[in-house]
């Protein structure tokens, strides 16, 4: 176990938590990755293959992994805080169970029609993706509501008796429930609920008010099946961590991430599985943003390269950037980011993140145009790349890292694996063949079009939004992220890159950090130059009461939490809205809160679309509170960890042949630690560490920062 200059702990995440231990487990599709944190400040890690067909193994091992270099953390109260692909992957997959859908007379078509939108216009194979629920299960409810929620037809309770008789006949596992105009009036949504609980003992109920209660039939439909279509499947994976977590010995309480970058109870995470799906990169974002406050950099754009994938995410003037929805499955174009259609839609708040299939695992191959591709199709865990020796013969990026001589065949994840580099070279010579060229500039030839893959997921959350890539830092992390992290910068003209200490264990590290939350949205209708600035302080005291409510009925206290408010807005006649964050309606002259939020938005949309309509009215569609429970800020100064990280020196005149360009080949790179970066460097170089390895390309210069992060900077 190693000390933590100042890496912070949370506090009180669950009511009554005093945890003298927190653990961060977060799962990826090739390595399962654990931090320990404990009570006196130090910090164990773990990185471990993941167990692909059983998940909750990779946890234990992880688990039994660090109480072994610290035995005392066993015996002491710890919370696992997990992030988990499990949900997202059981869409993905179409493993999910089998659900049913219950809507009103007339709509149960809406969950296929969708949106009417072709996201890739002039694809005359494109075809939508077949809806979670057939249409045999999706079974209307003779009831009617209008939209200020009053009742036009009665529910005819009857109708879902017989309902519940046939779901019960089909062997339905999970049941969604989304009555139109029921965010106006929750009541037959409710009722519907109730009897389908009472009739149909054990099936979970997902109904759509519960999840979001906003208006939009197809939106909050969607959502409420996803969550149906994961919720046993989630259930069953929760119940095994904790029985895992039960075995390991001592007292433990289980956290889950969401996608919105805080985490819940284990227990709120049954009922509301939706909130997990995408949730897995949000914690290496929530370790980013600390790392920014902590060097004092305001812009910073994410990389998180692991083994089958690479995520980028931006944080911008030190806050993270945020989706109100976003699809599962999409793949990553203008099309799908844009348009949306061509994965399953989620109404929920979620990290903006941009994910391309880029990681250490991605095989390499040729197309039947004659061109290199690389992924998204990866040869995860199990077999592993060729290099593992596992059975896989085709190239991977691993393999081409390790032919670039990139990575260190002794070292890599910290010893847990040996590698054999002469799998990877007979790999790459089979690709070259395709290519006309030899195994070394095969390799590089993957390694720069994975790079250009990976700058795709950049320029998502960049260029896209209105950003400009070059004005911002790159902050690499993920096993993979730090190998390619120089290279891609200078593609992008990014002229500096982050990478922090414990970047192979970094979102693990980030669990650690995030806070517990809770979301809450409101769906409030007016024009604004209709509305008070008393009728707009009242809706958001309504908001706050009831946030108020549903905190204290899960045992926080009111003076734990905080709240933050965000309001949907648009110009009156258009479709989609605007989120903006409101001000705080104390501080603002009783006359000018209306006008405030107003000016917001119209700066928003002029910054967002390059458009205002001063004359123009607008609507405000929406209200939407996140609740989160005060701690203490993590420092992430973890200086002293990346010192003990580094092991032992290598001989000072040690280097290894490292591939650069086709036109000089392999030159000479230093080999060097973490901690000979005290004396700036130039490339090329590699820093050496038991989960990843820095590569400082010909033309960077390289030290370590007071925090322990690596900087590069581009030479002029």
């Amino acid at each position: 176990m190693t000390p933590s200059a100042g890496l912070g702990r949370r506090h009180n995440l669950m009511p009554g938590s005093e945890s003298a231990v927190v653990i961060g487990v977060d799962i990826g599709g090739t390595f399962t990755d654990l931090c320990l944190l404990g009570a006196d400040g130090r910090v164990v890690t773990a990185k471990l293959p993941s167990t692909p067909g059983d998940y909750s193994e990779g946890v234990a091992q992880a688990l039994a992994a660090a109480f072994a270099a610290a035995p005392d953390a066993a015996r002491q109260q710890h919370e696992l805080v997990h992030g988990s692909t499990i949900a997202t992957n059981a869409v993905l997959e179409l493993r999910g169970a089998k659900t049913a859908l219950l809507t009103t007379a007339g709509f149960r078509d809406v969950l296929e029609l969708r949106r009417l939108r072709m996201p890739q216009l002039y694809n005359l194979q494109w075809e939508k993706p077949a809806p979670l629920v057939p249409r045999s299960l999706r079974l209307e409810v003779h009831e009617r509501l209008d939209a200020r929620g009053e009742v036009i037809v009665p529910l005819d309770e009857e109708g879902v008796r017989r309902h519940a008789d046939l779901l019960r006949e089909q062997g339905v596992e999970s049941v969604a429930v989304c009555l139109l105009h029921a965010y106006a009036n929750p009541e037959h949504e409710q009722r519907v609920g109730a009897l389908l609980r009472e009739l149909l003992p054990g099936v979970p109920v997902s109904l759509s008010t519960e999840i979001i209660r906003e208006a939009g039939e197809f939106e909050r439909t969607s959502t409420a099946v996803i969550n149906a279509y994961v919720q046993p499947v989630v259930g069953r994976y929760l119940t095994a961590i904790e029985e895992r977590l039960t075995s390991s010995g001592g007292d433990s309480r289980l956290l889950v991430m969401q996608s919105n970058g805080a985490v819940m109870p284990a227990g709120a995470a049954r009922q509301r599985p939706c909130y997990l799906i995408e949730s897995g990169p949000a914690a290496g974002v929530i370790a980013a943003q600390a790392v920014a406050r902590a060097i004092d950099c305001h812009n910073l754009v994410t990389l998180d390269m692991g083994g089958t994938t690479a995520k980028a995410a931006l944080i911008e003037d030190g806050e993270m950037t945020f989706v109100d929805e976003y699809e599962i499955g999409a793949g990553l174009t203008i099309g799908s980011r844009l348009m949306k259609g061509d994965g399953y839609l989620l109404r929920i708040p979620a990290i903006d993140l941009a994910e391309v299939g880029a990681g250490g695992g991605s095989l390499a191959y040729v197309d039947a145009g004659g061109a290199l591709q690389v992924g998204p199709r990866s040869v995860g865990a199990d077999p592993g790349p060729a290099c593992y020796g596992r059975g896989n013969s085709e190239a991977t990026i691993t393999d081409a890292n390790v032919v670039l001589g990139y990575i260190g065949p002794e070292r890599f994840a910290g010893g847990a694996l040996q590698l054999d580099p002469a799998l990877a070279q007979r790999a790459l010579e089979r690709l070259g063949r395709q290519l006309g060229m030899d195994a070394a500039a095969a390799a590089y030839a993957v390694h720069v079009v994975g790079n250009t893959r990976m700058s795709r997921a950049i320029r998502a959350v960049s260029t896209e939004r209105g950003h400009d890539a070059r004005d911002f830092t790159l902050l690499a992390f993920g096993g993979s992220g730090p190998l390619h992290a120089a290279q891609l910068a200078r593609s992008l003209g990014i002229r500096r890159v982050v990478v922090p200490p414990l970047p192979g264990v970094f979102s693990a590290l980030g669990l650690l950090c995030a806070p517990a939350g809770y979301q809450f949205v409101h769906t409030f209708r007016a024009r604004l130059d209709r509305l008070s600035d008393a009728g707009l302080a009242a809706a958001v005291d309504d908001l706050t009461a009831q946030a108020r409510l549903e905190l204290r009925r899960l045992g926080y206290p009111a003076d734990a939490v905080e709240f933050g408010y965000e309001a949907d807005l648009r110009y009156v006649g258009q479709q989609f809205r605007v989120r903006v964050t409101l001000p705080d309606l104390a501080a603002i002259h009783p006359d000018g809160a209306v006008a405030a939020v107003r000016q917001r938005f119209e700066d928003e949309h002029e910054r967002r679309y390059h458009h205002r309509a001063p004359q123009a009215p607008v609507e405000l569609v929406g209200f939407h509170l996140a609740a989160r429970v005060r701690a203490p800020a993590p420092l992430l100064d973890l200086a002293g960890v990346a010192a003990d990280m580094s092991g032992p020196a290598a001989p000072s005149a040690a280097t290894r042949p490292a591939y650069f360009s086709r036109e000089e080949g392999f030159v000479a790179a230093r080999l060097l630690r973490r901690q000979d970066l005290h004396t700036p460097v130039t490339g090329p170089a590699l820093v050496e560490e038991p989960d990843t390895t820095i590569v400082i390309p010909p033309g960077w210069n390289a030290r370590l920062d007071e925090q322990g992060n690596v900087v590069m900077t581009v030479e002029e």
